[in-house]
This record gives C-alpha cells, sequence and structure tokens, in this order.
C-alpha cells in the first residue's frame, strides 16, 4: 500500500506490521472504565505513554459510541476535543494525530488545530459535509462501516451476507468521497467490528477479512477489548479482555493487516513485532 499524505509533508507509511493507533477517550461513558481520560494532565500522561511505548496514532474521541450511547451535542463535543487537541499538538508537534468524529464542523476545527486523520464510525454517513471537509484539507479519511446508530446498532443486527453487505456499503463510501474529491489514495476502510454486528458477525469479519482486499484500501480493525472477546473468554468485562485482544492483533499481523486500533499500545506492539520478526525471517 502507497503510504498517506499527512499534512505539513509529513507521509504515514505502511511497513509491514500493522501500524498501532493508540484509543484516546475524552469521555466519561466509555465502555472501558480504565481508558477514560478526566482531565488534560491525565490526557498528556497517557499520550506521552502512548508514543514511548510505540504508537504510531493516537486517535483523540470526545464522544462514546459505544453501543446504546446517547449523542453528543456539537457544543460539548467541541468543550472537551478541542482544547485538548491544541495540547496535544503542542506537546507533541510531530505525533500523528486522528480525530474520531462523525461531525464536519467538529473535523473541520481539529484538523485547524493540527489533527492529521479523520476517522468517521459512520462512513460519511452522518453528516453530508465530512467527505466535503476531506476533500478540502486533503487528509486520509477512515470509512467505518456501521449499521444503525450508536444508540440503536445493537439491537437485533441482521444480515443475509454479512462480508458482502459491508463490501458493498463501503465500495458505495469510497465511490461517494471520490465523487466529492477526496483523493482515492487517501481512504482507509474499517469494517466495524462491533458496530450493528453480533458475536457471530464479528467473527465472520475476522475469518474473511482478506476480502476486503478487493476494494483496494488499507485496513484498520478497532477489536480493542470487545464484547466478543469477552462472550468467547468468558471474561466479566473489557478489563480482563486483554489478552483475546492480543490474539486478534496476531491475527492481524499474520494477515497483513495495515492498521490496529487498541486500548493497550505496547502489549499489543511486542505482538504485532514478533509476528513480522518470524514473517521476515
Amino acid at each position: 500500500m502507497k503510504p498517506l499524505a499527512l499534512p505539513r509533508g509529513r507521509k504515514l507509511s505502511f511497513s509491514g506490521r500493522p501500524l498501532i493507533m493508540g484509543i484516546l477517550n475524552l469521555t466519561n461513558d466509555s465502555f472501558f472504565p480504565q481508558s477514560r481520560i478526566p482531565d488534560m494532565t491525565s490526557l498528556i500522561e497517557r499520550a506521552r505513554k502512548m508514543i514511548d511505548d510505540g504508537a504510531d496514532i493516537l486517535d483523540v474521541g470526545a464522544e462514546s459510541t459505544r453501543p446504546g450511547a446517547d449523542p453528543v451535542p456539537l457544543e460539548e463535543e467541541e468543550r472537551r476535543l478541542l482544547p485538548a487537541l491544541k495540547a496535544l499538538r503542542k506537546e507533541f508537534p510531530d505525533v500523528v494525530i486522528s480525530v474520531d468524529t462523525y461531525k464536519s464542523a467538529i473535523a473541520e476545527a481539529a484538523l485547524e488545530l493540527g489533527a492529521d486523520i479523520i476517522n468517521d464510525i459512520s462512513g460519511l454517513s452522518f453528516d453530508p459535509d465530512m467527505a466535503k471537509v476531506a476533500a478540502r484539507f486533503g487528509v486520509p479519511v477512515i470509512i467505518m462501516h456501521i449499521k444503525g446508530t450508536p444508540k440503536d446498532m445493537q439491537r437485533d443486527p441482521r444480515y443475509e451476507d454479512v462480508i458482502g453487505e459491508i463490501k458493498d456499503f463501503l465500495k458505495e463510501k469510497i465511490e461517494y468521497a471520490v465523487s466529492c474529491g477526496v483523493n482515492p489514495e487517501q481512504i482507509v476502510i474499517d469494517p466495524g467490528l462491533g458496530f450493528g454486528k453480533g458475536h457471530d458477525h464479528n467473527l465472520q469479519i475476522l475469518r474473511h477479512v482478506q476480502e476486503f482486499r478487493s476494494l483496494g484500501k488499507p485496513i484498520l480493525i478497532g477489536h480493542s477489548r470487545k464484547g466478543t472477546i469477552s462472550k468467547i473468554l468468558g471474561c466479566k468485562g473489557p478489563e480482563e479482555a486483554l489478552y483475546g485482544t492480543l490474539a486478534i492483533s496476531a491475527y492481524c499481523a499474520m494477515n497483513k493487516i495495515e492498521i490496529i486500533r487498541v486500548h493497550d499500545v505496547l502489549e499489543n506492539r511486542h505482538v504485532v513485532e514478533m509476528i513480522d520478526a518470524i514473517q521476515r525471517a
């Protein structure tokens, strides 16, 4: 895959192992309580540790999209997110930052403050202006599949052909993004584990992840500590789901997935680097 072009002449290259996207949650209701960041000091400390641990990207979000979550008003998302982005960019001028939002006004403000990538869980579906913002700034955009909204997506999601339907959605959104002026080489796809999927759907996505290669885009997998892991392993909750997360990360590395989005940077980096070393031997 060709590198993604970032602002200020930088590039994000795919080097063999999956790139590590570290999750920074500026919310008080994310599904994994230990990931919640209560204040600016904690944010900078958490970000510094992720960078020291080998994060390639920091993904910053200020609205929980866990199952059943209510939408956050734009003004509240701005209040949480924009000062945090400003502080992160000042403290870490060269780190790659993605902004996790589906609101075009938030994405635009974030990019003006120095964010590098748009990560839209709606796949450009919730805000008709998001693709135009991505095109105007020329930044990479991550297009994720979702069925429904975070509020209702886990109310008995059904598919006739889960892989085929997700591929069709992503293909349509890629074409839409390009029609709005987005460079096709600046698009990453995410099949959206847990976003309008049952546990069997999530497993099918992983089992057949190579089928998404036909879309010709880098693939991101966001699996960290999700409910399917707890369901399979009998974990009491996300607090016990690290080992299952690492197993999926190893699987992603073996399948040459370009980006994994995780809470635990060091542990996941060790796994994917070890897999990469074996594959290169």
